[in-house]
């Protein structure tokens, strides 16, 4: 039981929300049971709405749910109409990923992570969220329209336990005038961030003591976050170091503004960036390439070693169950991929079977029923696994969920395609296919297995498509790059070599013998080592230095690279991947390109993946990468699809070629500065200041005043498309505020 004091604070935690309580407000749970008219649709989770243990009033919804499971509840009807949800919440902060849905279009709202409240959950007492449908948390977008009926609280990959209590959706929400961020931007501009009917004359600057006054303003909306915007002063002076004070209202921000870092761009030294490296995953439409710039789609993934061109089916592999599937048709996508401006990177299947139907599996509970999980959708088809982690064994027929596969069909397909490829890579991370793919290539997959599968399939490829690319073997991991899922004894058996450059070496023999190249990019993925799942303010830091690891020779990876490396190569506890494979090719098979089939951030909805997702794209460019597709899709209004916005978004493109960049005292742990050049007069700058709590500030020569277009997302003003065009008097003093991406782009 909670005291009365204890009410009266959730009370006011409600009103500091903005929630106004309406007559017409809608129950989802009361005391003991859901409200009249909601079902329970959850699924592997244990659920007590009763619970006594944790309440407000006299019980509360106690959940325990596994990887992935849920707390789902569906009304008898529809609430588009209602303006937002709020709940009260207890838990040692859950991983919870909240999402809106529709049971009859299975539409779904962008899902929102707990964390994107910006609120410690206790355990020991509840807290009062709320989510406006008008601005929700994390992506500031609307819910818009729809036959919204169902909630869904999803728990993460290690599952969750916590209370919900006083679930109810509210029929309207007042939104108080609040000024809710201002910082310094460039050489004179303020960004102040409200919400609501704020006074903006109210907006006061000084400067180590003394006024700055102002001398025009700009306001922005985003219009896919309409309930935020931004206006920008323009200040009669610049800024520069000292302690720097906005007024705003009753509110009042104080920065420390710091000391210039110099530097200078060198615009006549540049090289071309190759525009695939900002590519993506199965991006979700074409107005999402148009809007986000992506110039490479990538049809790939774990399923598409199983897809069926001739019935559109494939299999989940171990990603869920085993089990086939119904399939987009590749060659539509294509089509339609091509038709919206993106080259396309087509995964080739070449192992021995695809998938049959698209209703069968490969572990049944009536062939095997002691396994560790199953579907809970369907409750007949398992994972594959003992319940101590094992693999089941004998391993299934694949006649029971395939059909089977060779270079012929292959060429059948290939050849019949209306929409042709940019690239085709051989597979998927073939290498672990005795993991991925267990029930239909149960045998570890070795050296020579590997390199024939590439070769007859590229070789099918290139008889089918000739002007085909070819990308292989598109190799999971740092582990993987230098060896194979046999171990060691397979190095051993192949003179102590690594495997990629043995496979490097092996790809340039078979073109002297069939006079053919069939290696035209080397394909690696690649995901940062370090563990940062914490997401503390550590893991964060740790992340945004793991960038050095794409390029530092002098970076030692803080992670078991650093000290168990694992490979026969020089230097091997510094990743140092584009030099390295780089220097690689040059020595081993010169003329193949270098790509990154797979990539991440570490963390989708975290500001610091979209800073880190920033800092790389500017990596892929300076140093003279071929080609990346991000897995997989990033969200749109995200930390990771705005740097995708920051950079290519609505045709406002980063220089079509990398400018120099020389800075006096670089410091890559904390800040990531690129320059692009278009004509060699047309400068573009992304700045990365990766400090939480500290701007930055260069002196930076070579920066022409005039004209430019600005674009940022985080800090103060969050995860947001904010745009302006400013005019800068001079390049000596340039400010980025704490934990932003900032671009600037030189206009006519």
């Amino acid at each position: 039981m909670r005291s009365n004091t204890f009410l009266k604070l959730v009370a006011l935690a409600t009103l500091a929300l903005g929630f106004v309580k309406a007559a017409d407000d809608l129950p989802i749970y009361t005391d003991g049971a859901l409200a009249s008219g909601w079902e329970n649709w959850s699924w592997s989770s244990t659920i007590d709405f009763a619970a006594t243990d944790l309440f407000v009033g006299t019980s509360s919804v106690s959940v325990t749910s596994s990887e992935w499971a849920a707390l789902s509840v569906k009304l008898e009807g529809t609430f588009p109409t209602y303006a937002g949800l709020r709940f009260d919440i207890a838990g040692a902060q859950p991983d919870l990923t909240i999402m809106i849905q529709s049971s009859t279009d299975n539409a779904q709202s962008p899902s929102i992570p707990l964390s994107a409240f910006g609120k410690t959950i206790s355990p020991t007492g509840f807290t009062s969220l709320l989510i406006d449908f008008k601005s929700l948390p994390g992506t500031g977008s609307p819910l818009g329209d729809g036959t919204w009926d169902r909630i869904t609280f999803q728990a993460g990959g290690s599952g969750a336990t916590y209370h919900l209590d006083n679930i109810v959706l509210v029929s309207s929400i007042v939104v108080a005038p609040q000024f809710l961020s201002a910082e310094p931007f460039a050489n004179n501009v303020i960004a102040v961030t409200t919400a609501g009917p704020v006074d903006l004359s109210a907006v006061k600057v000084t400067l180590k003591g003394a006024p700055i006054s102002i001398s025009g303003k700009t306001t922005y909306s985003p219009p896919d976050t309409p309930a935020k915007s931004i206006t920008y002063f323009n200040l009669a002076s610049s800024l520069g170091p000292g302690p720097l004070v906005i007024t705003a209202g009753n509110t009042t921000f104080n920065y420390t503004l710091p000391a210039v870092q110099y530097g200078s761009i060198v615009q006549s030294v540049n090289y071309p960036i190759n525009p695939h490296v900002y590519g993506v995953n199965f991006p979700k439409s074409a107005s999402y390439i148009q809007t986000l710039g992506v110039p490479m789609s990538r049809w790939g993934g774990n399923a598409v070693t199983a897809y069926n061109p001739f019935g559109g089916f494939t299999n989940a592999g171990n990603d869920w169950y085993f089990e086939n599937r119904a399939s987009d048709s590749a060659d539509d996508w294509l089509g339609w991929v091509k038709g919206a401006g993106s080259a396309s990177m087509l995964t080739v299947p070449a192992l021995d079977w695809v998938s049959k139907d698209a209703s069968s599996y490969s572990y049944p509970r009536t062939q095997y029923p002691d396994q560790k999980a199953f579907d809970p959708y369907n409750s007949d088809a398992g994972n594959g696994l003992f319940p101590n982690g094992s693999y089941l064994s004998p391993s299934p027929d694949p006649n029971n969920a395939y059909t089977p596969w060779n270079t012929t069909l292959v060429k059948k397909w290939l050849t019949g395609l209306k929409n042709k490829p940019t690239i085709v890579t051989i597979d998927n991370e073939m290498e672990i296919a005795s993991n991925t793919h267990q029930d239909m290539h149960p045998s570890p997959m070795g050296y020579d297995e590997e390199l024939s599968r590439v070769i007859n399939f590229a070789t099918a490829a290139k008889e089918a498509l000739p002007n085909v690319l070819v990308g292989a073997p598109s190799t999971c991991s740092w582990w993987f790059y230098w060896t194979s899922s046999i171990g060691y004894t397979d190095n051993a058996a192949h003179y102590n070599i690594d495997f990629l450059p043995w496979f490097l070496g092996e790809m340039k023999k078979q073109e002297a013998k069939s006079k053919k190249r069939l290696l035209d990019y080397l394909d690696i993925h690649y995901y940062f080592q370090a563990d940062t799942s914490s997401n503390n303010a550590t893991a964060k830091a740790t992340r945004l230095r793991a960038t050095r690891s794409l390029w530092d020779t002098s970076y030692v990876d803080e992670s078991w690279v650093g000290s168990d490396p694992q490979n026969h190569q020089w230097n091997p506890t510094a990743v140092s991947l584009i030099p390295r494979f780089r220097t690689l090719i040059d020595q081993l098979y010169p003329g193949t390109k270098l790509s990154i089939g797979e990539w991440s951030s570490t963390n989708d909805n975290d500001l610091t993946g979209g800073l880190v997702t920033a800092d790389v794209l500017g990596i892929f460019g300076k140093y003279k990468l071929d080609a990346a597709t991000y897995w997989a899709t990033p969200n749109e209004l995200g930390p990771v699809g705005l740097a995708y916005w920051l950079y290519r978004g609505a045709g406002n493109f980063f220089g079509r070629s990398s400018a120099q960049v020389n800075l006096a005292t670089p410091n890559p742990d904390t800040q990531g500065v690129y320059a692009g050049t278009e004509g060699g007069n047309t400068l573009s700058l992304v700045i990365i200041n990766k400090n939480p709590n500290s701007p930055i500030a260069f002196d930076m020569s070579n920066v022409p005043a005039g004209n430019y277009l600005l674009r940022h997302f985080g800090g103060g003003a969050g995860l947001v498309k904010w745009q302006t065009t400013i005019s800068i008097k001079n390049s000596q003093y340039l400010v980025i505020p704490a934990y932003t991406a900032l671009f600037l782009k030189q206009t006519p």
